[in-house]
């Protein structure tokens, strides 16, 4: 259901999903609004976009937060950006054919996010655990409202026990977690938040306590999560968790750096004007995921950035985009490393299990008699560098003017010298011409 990524760019029509739905006409003012501060308006409005956008049944109890639904989309279609653009071999995008299973921790009264999940991809499962009891039957009722019981495996977890039960759960491997961590320390920094608004909330809040407070806050969740990943490492592909302060970023890239964790990622969602929360994954793989999904915060700090998995580049006036696919083209395919080119697209896929394109590596092969040895056929088991190049023409500064630009994408690797390297090397050849 690709389609879920044009739903809520825009502020939800209200009129027009009035017309959809009569229970949810009921709640319009006279002016065609909704009464945010009406528990039951803001539940028929969760329930009615589910139904109308997701075809999904839920019932959604009067005691326990209420998901938003636009917000929480961007979180699923995040993930899904995070792992179509990870997920490596020739093809990035999404693979129809891939099953997917992710674990959803602390899934709420609903369940909305393996919901959403399997409503927007059909080859994709959940493990969802949750430490209240109300939470996993409710959430249990509506997955069974959906016929979801064979995708959606919901469990009662130990508030004790390991975030990540991988042995409990009888999974060896995730492919991503998920989270919606409790964001306040306390009841009173919870009280102290509402009073230090300086307006009213923009819409009233039902969550019990065991869903707004954790010792420690999100900061201390999180951290829990990454202190578990160290030991799992690489059997969960992509640890991810949501977060409602964007200070907690700080605080949990550090720790990240700390731990010599590189390969992550942070983004935003925002929802119009008046909901914004954030977001932090991480991997101990080496597939580099897309430049928008990790780094999708406008104006955060370089330092808080994982680093640039893309390298652009502009040739000079005059340059053939011909000329430029048939030299990068030849001088790749020399080399003996795995790649392959695209005539059509003017793009090409690399993968190396060593440096084999610097002059010293070159010098190297040479005095060893493997000058010219035979293009690998398949892509080594071992890589330290896997790379995407395009070449395409854009819009030049003056009218009618074309101009040649270049996009090396790190797709796979740890050692950012090798790609700058290799980015440095692309430059040189197809500016000398």
């Amino acid at each position: 259901m690709e389609s879920a990524r044009s739903l809520y760019k825009n502020d939800i029509d209200f009129a027009a999903l009035a017309l959809q739905s009569r229970d949810f006409a009921k709640y319009l003012n006279q002016t065609g609004q909704l009464d945010f501060t009406d528990p039951a308006a803001v539940r028929q409005l969760t329930t009615t976009l589910l139904q109308q956008d997701f075809h999904l049944k839920v019932e959604i109890p009067e005691d326990r937060l209420c998901p938003p639904v636009p917000i929480r989309l961007n979180y699923v279609l995040w993930l899904q950006g995070l792992l179509d653009s990870t997920a490596g071999g020739l093809h990035e995008g999404y693979d129809r054919d891939r099953d997917v299973i992710g674990l959803d921790i602390g899934t709420g009264c609903i369940g909305i996010y393996p919901l959403l999940g399997c409503a927007t991809r059909p080859r994709w499962n959940f493990v969802a655990t949750d430490i209240d009891s109300n939470n996993i039957r409710t959430s249990q009722h509506n997955v069974a409202l959906n016929n979801l019981e064979s995708r959606i495996q919901i469990i009662h977890s130990d508030p004790t026990g390991p975030l990540f039960p991988l042995e409990k759960l009888g999974r060896q491997t995730l492919d991503f977690t998920m989270c919606n961590p409790p964001f306040y320390a306390s009841s009173d920094e919870l009280k102290q938040s509402a009073q230090q608004k300086e307006q009213e909330p923009f819409s009233t809040c039902t969550g019990a306590a065991v869903e707004m407070v954790t010792r420690g806050g999100e900061v201390a969740f999180v951290k829990k999560m990454i202190d578990e990943s160290l030991q799992l490492r690489d059997r969960i592909q992509w640890y991810t968790s949501m977060l409602g302060k964007l200070s907690s970023i700080n605080v949990l890239v550090e720790t990240l750096t700390k731990h010599g964790i590189t390969n992550f990622a942070v983004t935003e969602f925002e929802q119009g004007s008046k909901t914004k929360r954030w977001a932090v994954a991480w991997s101990w793989g080496d597939r580099r995921p897309a430049m928008n999904i990790a780094r999708g915060i406008p104006g955060c700090p370089k330092s808080l950035l994982p680093f640039p998995a893309d390298y652009t580049f502009t040739l000079p006036p005059g340059t053939s985009i011909d000329a430029a696919t048939a030299t990068i083209n030849a001088e790749l395919s020399s080399l003996p490393w795995f790649w392959t080119w695209d005539q059509a697209r003017s793009s090409g896929t690399g993968f190396a299990a060593e440096n084999v394109w610097s002059r010293f590596a070159r010098r190297k092969m040479k005095l060893a008699g493997e000058e010219g040895a035979a293009k690998l056929k398949v892509i080594p088991t071992q890589v330290v560098l896997g790379v995407r190049l395009q070449i395409r023409l854009v819009r030049g500064q003056k009218p009618d003017e074309k101009e040649v630009r270049v996009l090396v994408r790190w797709a796979q690797g740890t050692d950012t010298v090798l790609f700058e390297s290799f980015c440095g090397m692309v430059k040189r050849k197809l500016e000398s011409k």
